[in-house]
C-alpha cells in the first residue's frame, strides 16, 4: 500500500514541478512515506528525519530551500508529538489527505518565505471526500505490473493492529471508478494488476445501479478489460472470503493461483485474544474450499510468535496448522506491542529470548515447505509475464503464476510478454529456465535437442 501511496503523492505534485529523485541530499523536497505496523517504528523514523535535519540545514547554508514531509501511518498516529519533537518538518499527513498536497506544500512555502518561525502544517484528520475523488485517474506507470488501491481501512480491531486508527473505517471505491483507472493503465501497457486494500476481501463498493459488489464480482469485470493478463488482490482476511470470491478463483483465468490469507495464529485461544473473529478450523476449511474450487491455489500467510500469554502448547497449534496447509510463501514477526493497541496492556508478555527461539523454528518450518515448493517447479512448464530486463545481458525476469521471479534468457523486446518458460533451477527465492517454443513438446528442451542430434 506504501509503494501505491508514494506513487500518487508523486502524482499530485507533478503539476508543481516535482519529480522524483535519485536521493535527499539534492532534492527540494522529501517526503518520508511511513508504516506504523513494524516494531519501533516511530523510533526509526526519527532517526531518519535526524540525517534529513542535516542535509536541510547544509542545504540551507548553500542557499537552497528542502521541504520535509512526513506522511502516512507513524504520521496519521503521532501527527502533533512529531512537529514538537522536529519541529524543522514542514508538512505531516495521514494516509487519507495526500490529495491534499499541493495546498500543504504552498502553505509551507508561504510560512517560509515569510521568515516567521511556524509550527509546521498538519493534515491528519480524515475528511469527509474520498482522496480518490481527487486523484488523477491518468497514472504514469512505466512497468508491465501495477497496484492499485480498490479498498482502505478496517473494521476488524484486531488487538495487535493500529490500522484501523490510522487508516480509518472500511472504504470501498466505486466499480466504475475502479474499473476506469484499471483501462487506463491497462491502455499504458501494463498487464499485470494487483489490487490493494487493508481488507482487499471486504471491499464492497456499488455499482452505477448502485448496488454493492463483492471483490469476486470485481474481479470477473476487470478480466473483460482487453490487454489485462494477470490480476492479484492483498491482503485477505479469512472472514471476508466469501462464496462469490471462492467462486470467482475457479471461474477467472486472469486471477492468479497464489493468495495471501494471514492467519496469525493456529491456537483458537491466541485468536480470540487476537479478536481475528475466527478459529484454526474455520480458516482450514477456508482453504479447502479455495483449493475445491481452484486445485492448484497456492498460499502465503502472516504469523506473529509470542502474542502476550502465547504458551508452548499455543505455539505448536501454529506448527500444526502449518504443517496441514503447506504454504508456498510466508512472512513471520516476533510480536511488538504498538501502542494504543489493547495487546499492548494485556498480561503475560512473552519473553524475549522465548519469541527468538519460536520465530526461528516457525521460520525453519516456513523455509522448508517454500524450498519444497520451488522444487517442485523444477522440470515443469509455466506462463511467465516479463517484467523487466534482468542483471545480466540477454536476461529477462518475469513472474509465474505463483508470483515466483523467473530469470530467463530472453530478447528486450519481450518486456510486457507472456511466455512459457521451462524451470531448469530453483533457488529459495527465484527461479531460472528457458524458452519454449510454440508446439514443442513437453520434457526438457535441450535434453530433446540432445536426442535428436
Amino acid at each position: 500500500m506504501n509503494v501505491y501511496d508514494s506513487a500518487r503523492m508523486a502524482e499530485v505534485l507533478a503539476p508543481l514541478g516535482y519529480a522524483p529523485g535519485d536521493g535527499p541530499e539534492d532534492a527540494d523536497m522529501v517526503i518520508l512515506n511511513t508504516c506504523h505496523i513494524r516494531e519501533k517504528a516511530s523510533d526509526k523514523v526519527y532517526s531518519e528525519l535526524g540525517r534529513l535535519r542535516d542535509i536541510k540545514d547544509q542545504r540551507a547554508a548553500e542557499g537552497q530551500q528542502t521541504v520535509i514531509a512526513v506522511a502516512g501511518c507513524v504520521a496519521q498516529a503521532e501527527g502533533e508529538e512529531m512537529l514538537r519533537r522536529a519541529p524543522y518538518v514542514d508538512i505531516v499527513l495521514g494516509p487519507q489527505t495526500y490529495h491534499r498536497l499541493p495546498e500543504m506544500v504552498a502553505r509551507a512555502h508561504r510560512a517560509s518565505q515569510s521568515g516567521m518561525r511556524h509550527s509546521g502544517v498538519l493534515e491528519t484528520d480524515f475528511p469527509l471526500e474520498s482522496k480518490f475523488d481527487h486523484l488523477p485517474l491518468q497514472r504514469q506507470e512505466n512497468g508491465v505490473s501495477a497496484f492499485l488501491s480498490i479498498q482502505e481501512g478496517c473494521d476488524k480491531f484486531c488487538t495487535f493492529c493500529v490500522v484501523p486508527y490510522t487508516r480509518g473505517a472500511e472504504f470501498s471505491r466505486p466499480v466504475a471508478q475502479v474499473v476506469q483507472e484499471a483501462e487506463a493503465l491497462v491502455a499504458g501497457g501494463v498487464r499485470e494488476l494487483t489490487l490493494l486494500g487493508q481488507n482487499v476481501n471486504a471491499y464492497h463498493g456499488t455499482d452505477t445501479a448502485g448496488r454493492e459488489t463483492g471483490l469476486g464480482s470485481l474481479a470477473r469485470r476487470l478480466s473483460e478489460i482487453d490487454g489485462l493478463m494477470r490480476i492479484r488482490y492483498t491482503t485477505s482476511h479469512p472472514r471476508d472470503a466469501d462464496e462469490d470470491l471462492i467462486a470467482a478463483h475457479g471461474e477467472v483465468p486472469a486471477l492468479m493461483p497464489y493468495l495471501h490469507l494471514p492467519v496469525q495464529s493456529g491456537s483458537d485461544r491466541i485468536l480470540e485474544a487476537m479478536n481475528r473473529g475466527h478459529d484454526a478450523e474455520s480458516y482450514l476449511r477456508t482453504i479447502e474450499r479455495l483449493r475445491s474450487a481452484r486445485p492448484d491455489l497456492a498460499f502465503s500467510c502472516d504469523f506473529i510468535v509470542g502474542f502476550p500469554g502465547e504458551s508452548d502448547s499455543d505455539f505448536e497449534a501454529t506448527l500444526d496448522l502449518i504443517r496441514t496447509v503447506e504454504y508456498a510463501q510466508a512472512y513471520s514477526f516476533k510480536y511488538s506491542s504498538r501502542p494504543g493497541t489493547p495487546a499492548a496492556g494485556m498480561p503475560r508478555q512473552v519473553p524475549e529470548e522465548v519469541k527468538d527461539e519460536r520465530l526461528a523454528r516457525l521460520q525453519a518450518l516456513l523455509m522448508e515447505q517454500m524450498t519444497t515448493f520451488n522444487e517442485a517447479s523444477r522440470g515443469t512448464t509455466c506462463e511467465v509475464l516479463f517484467e523487466r530486463t534482468g542483471r545480466h545481458e540477454g536476461q529477462l525476469v518475469g513472474r509465474s503464476p505463483y508470483n515466483q521471479a523467473v530469470h530467463v534468457e530472453a530478447p528486450a523486446h519481450a518486456v510486457g510478454d507472456m511466455a512459457t518458460v521451462f524451470i531448469e533451477t530453483c533457488k529459495p527465492h527465484s527461479l531460472a529456465g528457458c524458452l519454449r517454443e510454440e508446439g514443442q513438446p513437453k520434457g526438457d528442451p535441450r535434453e530433446e535437442e540432445r536426442l535428436s542430434a
